[in-house]
Formats: C-alpha cells, structure tokens, sequence
C-alpha cells in the first residue's frame, strides 16, 4: 500500500498524469472545431418570402438560398392568393436557419374543393342552413311557395338548377332553398293531393 502512494507521489505518474490531461483537452477542443465546422456554426441562412411565389420561383428562391423544400399542403384554397402559389411556409419568412434546412410549403390548389349536399329536404330552413355551413356551404336565396309545412325546406337550387342531396358543388357555393309559406291548412293539402 506505501509503494501505491510514493507511485501517486512520484514525477514518472504526474507526468503520465499531466500528459493524460493534455490529450484529453486536445481531443475535446479538436472534436468541439470539427463539430462547429461541420455544422456550420454560427453560419445562419434567412429564409426567403415565398408567399404568392408561383411554385417554379419557389423552388428558384429555395436552392438560390441553399435550402429544401416540401410541400406539405394544397388543400385550403384562399381566394386572395394566385392559383398555384404558395400561400404559407414553415419557418416563416426573415426566420434565420441552417444550409439544407427543409422549409414546409402550403401551395393553393385551383379552386375550392368539392363537398356533398346534406340531406335538408323535410328539414327547417334553420336547420337546413346550419348543415349546409357546417360542410362549407352557405345560403344564398330563400323562395317561398305555398305549402303547408312553414320555413320546411321543399327543394333546393344551384343557378336555377333543382339539386339533389349529394351532389357535389365547390365550397362557399351558394344555394337555394325553397321553403313552404304554411299558406296551405292540412285539410286543403289533402284535398289536392286528392284531386
């Protein structure tokens, strides 16, 4: 055990031991420079504006500036942007960020999607009309024909044309209702059905 400690206390182990610290400060400085360079540290690149850009001066401004792009999305379409242009990005525009960093493109389609036309036929023109936004499509007149049945809905329209439910028209698409007056008492509804 006392030659243990003269060994701790000798110059041959404190050389071995200084030697020891050396070379493990130069593996951590050289791997901390490898690391900063390889990573391009301190090296941010700033994302370009691509809103509005069609998707062929996307893809010019994305390599120009040494980044990757993915489209993500083109499902939303947004009235107020071109046809084919790109609506929103992730990071956004100004964002600082590393080379080859893959910025996530929305483009807008060529119009609306389409959406089926619920079942409102036999339904209030209240709840007709809350059906039909809840799938993004809105109420655009209301005609009124004597029938018995007040503010039922009777028929629906599309540019003048009777509808049917399920037929496909492109979001934000206006329709036509046609709801009964309540004009018509059950006793004169039967007596017509009759003649």
């Amino acid at each position: 055990m006392r030659n243990f400690f003269n060994f701790l206390k000798s110059r041959s182990f404190l050389i071995q031991l200084g030697l020891a610290f050396a070379v493990t400060v130069a593996i951590v400085y050289g791997g901390l420079q490898w690391l900063k360079s390889s990573t391009h540290h301190g090296e941010f690149i700033t994302v370009p504006d691509l809103s509005r850009l069609s998707v062929m001066e996307m893809r010019a401004a994305i390599e120009e500036a040494d980044l990757r792009y993915e489209v993500v999305d083109s499902a939303n379409y947004n009235p107020k942007y071109p046809r084919f242009s790109i609506i929103d990005q992730d990071p956004r525009a100004g964002d600082k960020v590393k080379k080859n960093r893959t910025i996530y493109v929305n483009v807008n389609p060529s119009g609306y999607k389409k959406v089926s036309v619920p079942k409102i036929i036999q339904v209030t023109r209240r709840n007709a009309t809350a059906k039909l936004r809840a799938v993004g499509l809105d109420v655009g007149q209301v005609t009124y024909i004597p029938e018995l049945g007040k503010d039922m809905v009777y028929r629906i329209k599309y540019k003048g044309k009777d509808i049917s439910p399920g037929y496909k028209l492109p979001k934000t698409s206006k329709i036509e209702l046609v709801c009964g007056n309540g004009s018509i008492t059950e006793k004169a509804k039967v007596q017509a059905d009759s003649e």
